[in-house]
């Protein structure tokens, strides 16, 4: 079999994460039932009367998307709430048709992307809360569970992949994997799919057919390829839930998500960046900034990140990729340039790259990187500039 669908999906390089359902109605984390009694639980269903979505969320979305930088979309179709927001059909009414929204919003959310030029991928939980079958009869559930997915892989046309989440919710179940992801196949062959593995199994592989390993929250490596190839994808959110939390102020730096995107690439890995819509599918504005300024440091320096891979070129103070036509040399954390009682800078810095180079210039300013001795110095950003990092584009000798 051909794995050019899993180097296409490396390609893409940064994706944009979308938690939305029922919880966003509420916007305390896409957990909130869990948190709730019994009779709350009963309440909580009861959301789909208000749960009204705008009918342009999803180009709004696409539209972040693209600012962001993103060439695709992991959405939420089924969290673990058992909400769908794609037409279930007659496996279950609790899906978005029979919401105060009316219409199925994966295929709105499919021909938003399509029109945008983004690929569009489905989350689809594992574990369910609400269908009473995941604990009394699991035979049932996973036959429900199975017949789901190729809802999905039938009735949107060509995507890009699926996303599993919550077989560690069961980690001694008969999932029956080879079913699932038969199905899948069947429909859709160059699909992606990943089963995230969790927090406590960050870069676990698992089962034959997966084509990604996750590393949910945590710090990228690079994968160890068996019989087949396969892509590894760190999944990041903004602040602390994943879903719509209003009261979540605990934003992370643009410096450390630039910081992870740039690990990620180092590492040949997809960064997927999470936002969680609020409960008429909008996109919170401070999300939508810190997106945009993404997005710039991804446009200055010419979209390196997308075709970038880890190369045998080695650098002192740099970290280097390459593209299969130029290298570039990224270093972190450099200052902007300014009088000492303005501003601290960071002293002298120089890369020395173990090769031959020559024609190098910065990405973010198309200027030409001045020698130091056997390296090169890295100077501060002019006044006005600070994109956090600089990537120093060169080629080698023959």
């Amino acid at each position: 079999m051909a794995y050019e669908y899993i180097e296409r999906f490396k390609g893409l390089g940064f994706g944009l994460f979308v938690h939305f359902g029922l919880y966003s109605v509420v916007g305390k984390g896409e957990w909130h039932r869990v948190t709730l009694s019994e009779d709350g639980k009963k309440e909580y269903e009861k959301l789909t009367e208000r749960f009204d979505v705008k009918k342009d969320w999803a180009t709004e979305l696409v539209k972040t998307a693209k600012d962001a930088g993103c060439r695709y979309i992991t959405i939420t179709a089924r969290h673990h709430d058992g909400f769908s927001l794609y037409d279930a059909g007659r496996l279950s009414d609790f899906d978005a048709p029979h919401s105060a929204a009316e219409r199925d919003l994966i295929k709105e959310f499919v021909e938003a992307c399509r029109e945008g030029g983004v690929v569009p991928f489905f989350y689809h939980t594992l574990l369910d809360w609400h269908d009473p079958r995941y604990k009394s009869d699991f035979k049932a559930y996973t036959d429900y569970l199975i017949k789901s997915v190729e809802l999905l892989c039938r009735n949107y046309g060509e995507i890009g992949g699926l996303w599993f989440d919550g077989m560690w919710d069961k980690p001694d179940a008969d999932w029956r994997e080879d079913e699932l992801y038969g199905t899948i196949r069947k429909y859709q062959p160059e699909a992606m799919i990943i089963n995230n593995t969790g927090l406590s199994k960050l870069g676990e592989l698992g089962h034959k057919e997966i084509d990604s390993v996750t590393f949910e929250r945590g710090a990228p490596r690079k994968v160890l390829n068996g019989d087949k190839p396969v892509a590894g994808e760190m999944c990041q959110v903004l602040n602390d839930h994943w879903g719509y939390a209003e009261d979540d102020l605990n934003y992370k730096s643009l410096k450390s998500l630039i910081c992870d995107l740039v690990d990620c690439r180092i590492n040949d890995c997809n960064f997927l960046l999470n936002t969680g819509l609020t409960g008429d599918g909008g996109v919170q504005a401070l999300d939508r900034e810190i997106l945009k300024k993404i997005g710039r440091f991804i446009e200055v320096n010419k979209g390196f990140i997308y075709g970038a891979r880890p190369c045998d070129i080695k650098a002192e103070g740099a970290d280097v990729l390459f593209d299969g036509v130029h290298y570039y040399a990224v270093i972190k954390d450099v200052q902007m340039s300014l009088d000492t009682n303005v501003s601290l800078k960071s002293g002298r810095r120089v890369v020395k790259i173990d090769a031959d180079v020559k024609n190098a210039v910065w990405l973010d300013c198309g200027k030409e990187a001045a020698r130091d001795g056997d390296g090169f110095t890295v100077e501060p950003f002019e006044y006005g500039v600070s994109y956090i990092a600089r990537v120093l584009q060169f080629d080698i000798g023959a």
